[in-house]
């Protein structure tokens, strides 16, 4: 067990007026609210907010190089940040889950979803014998050994699998990493359950921490607009929304990926579901030519299903994003037969849900077709939106039907 760190290093003191978000509990404390800080923290350590008075506010952890300079991990200043504080923050965020732990039909679902789970950086999935965790931020990474063994002690594990291999380490100065940290190193495929269905997952190289769990509830609400037509599932990764379409009886489904690997996996998860309709194909390309191929060749679909990678990973991004997410609902709105239906989504959390309705407006102007909202969806309950925490709202889609 790692040394008690529970003791802040320092103070930090906001400006006049700066409290407002730590007093409505939002989680993070940006540079530019910061007045001073007493002491001398090392990055990493736990800090006291207080306001310009010098009233206690929150703990949390400070880090000097990155411009969220401190993660709240508790909005009570008496409150102690150790080992203990860690093992009951996951055993709580644990017991959340319990309605999926004892459903015999769903072994795959997200622990600890960060800030929204009130624990700042901390990512664990569970896929079924196994955890993949992401420690994305420095307060998070200097918990690292507290936190393994509270997970071990809470959930008995066969092994843990780290995925912090992601950009947004780097701005928190730590170094993208990967590898396993307890217990036995996954396969190189875990077979998991999802409503049923099953699915393997690559949880050492695959997108994520292997599969697409925020979009669990969504496959399975989408699977009823696929009966009886011709799927075109683009950006298909490892084939989960086709599953669902194949099972609901879909007549013939396209899948479109650049990756090769994802979607070998795709085909051998269709398989695995006794799915696999001989005219099914798998299109290895970029979905921005393969729709345009389409639409000048003249192919249509009935229903095409848009879930695209993140357009947008910082705020000088967000216009060239919404550009492509334009572009491909166009394009997709063009293939689509009278009355089909489309399902877009957009998991840049940059792009608002608002944003995300006024770009497929667009597109449906340009496309000059009129389009329906049918559903709206989000992410999975898994994946919860915390109120205080906005940004926790990244994955926004629609269920449209276009006229």
């Amino acid at each position: 067990m790692a040394a008690n760190r529970s003791h802040e290093a320092g103070v930090v003191i906001l400006k006049p007026g700066k409290e407002k978000p730590v007093v409505q509990r939002h989680p993070w404390v940006f540079s530019g609210a910061i007045a001073k800080v007493e002491g001398n923290p090392a990055d990493g350590d736990v800090v006291l907010v207080a306001d310009s008075r010098g009233q206690p506010l929150a703990r949390g952890g400070y880090n000097s190089r990155s411009q969220i300079r401190v993660r709240i991990w508790t909005w009570n200043p008496d409150e102690t940040v150790d080992a203990a504080f860690f093992a009951e923050g996951l055993r709580k965020s644990c017991e959340r889950r319990e309605s999926l732990r004892a459903a015999n039909h769903t072994t795959a679902y997200r622990l600890v979803n960060a800030e929204s789970d009130l624990l700042p950086g901390l990512v664990v999935d569970r896929y079924g014998e196994f955890l993949a965790v992401q420690f994305l931020t420095l307060a998070a990474e200097r918990w690292r050994a507290e936190i393994v063994d509270a997970l071990v002690q809470l959930l008995h594990p066969a092994g843990i699998y780290e995925r912090s291999d992601v950009d947004v380490r780097r701005k928190e100065g730590l170094t993208p990493t990967a590898g396993p940290i307890w217990g036995k190193e996954p396969p190189d495929t875990v077979e998991i359950l999802e409503h049923a269905r099953k699915f393997l997952v690559d949880i050492k190289r695959g997108q994520k921490t292997g599969f697409y769990l925020d979009q669990r509830d969504n496959r399975r609400r989408i699977a009823p607009y696929a009966t009886d037509r011709d799927i075109l599932n683009c950006f298909c990764y490892t084939g989960g929304f086709s599953v669902y379409a194949g099972a609901a009886g879909a007549l013939r489904i396209v899948n479109v990926d650049t990756s090769r690997d994802a979607l070998a996996l795709a085909r051998r998860n269709m398989a695995l579901n006794g799915l696999g309709v001989g005219e099914d194909e798998y299109v290895e390309g970029d979905v921005f030519r393969v729709l345009r191929a389409y639409r000048d060749s003249g192919r249509t679909f009935d229903l095409v299903i848009l879930d695209p990678p993140k357009f947008a990973v910082s705020q000088s991004q967000v216009q060239a994003a919404t550009r492509g997410y334009k572009d491909i609902n166009l394009l997709a709105m063009q293939i689509l037969r009278p009355g089909g239906i489309l399902a877009t989504f957009s998991c840049s959390g940059l792009v608002s849900p608002d944003l995300f309705q006024k770009v497929v407006f667009g597109a449906s102007v340009d496309a000059g077709r009129d389009v329906q909202i049918l559903e709206k969806l989000s992410q999975a309950s898994d994946h919860p939106i915390l109120l205080s925490f906005p940004e926790s709202e990244y994955l926004k889609g629609f269920i449209c039907r276009v006229l």
